[in-house]
């Protein structure tokens, strides 16, 4: 594994990209527009918050910002669920891969997690 110098470098917040692309393009066809523009919304600020921690001064800072983009996370995976649900419910037709997109949301959040426990143990 190489060093990281910036978020670019970060595995997780490639990670976070590639779910954005993923859930922007398989929602595009998506019925219901509230849920759907809620979906995205949160997908975006996975990486989007861990960008934006590392650029801060401090990790307290970083940490923070960490927080609030494993909490989209979580946001993101109970929304994806809902979808699931209301897909079944309605017969919708789509494109989605909601039990994938579901098990990428848990796999970031473990790294995200692991990011987190490791910077506050260097804070010690």
């Amino acid at each position: 594994m190489g060093e990281i110098k910036t978020f670019e470098d970060l595995e997780v917040w490639k990670k976070g990209c590639q779910l954005s692309v993923e859930i922007i393009t398989q929602f595009q066809t998506f019925p219901i527009t509230a849920l759907k523009d809620q979906i995205q919304r949160s997908v975006l600020s996975i990486p989007s918050n861990i960008a934006e921690g590392a650029e801060k001064d401090s990790t307290a800072d970083y940490l923070r910002f960490l927080r609030y983009s494993k909490g989209s996370c979580g946001e993101l995976r109970t929304q994806l669920y809902i979808a699931q649900r209301v897909s079944e419910q309605l017969n919708i037709n789509t494109k989605l891969d909601l039990p994938k997109n579901i098990e990428e949301t848990k796999i970031i959040s473990r790294m995200l997690q692991a990011l987190i426990n490791s910077l506050n143990s260097k804070k010690r």
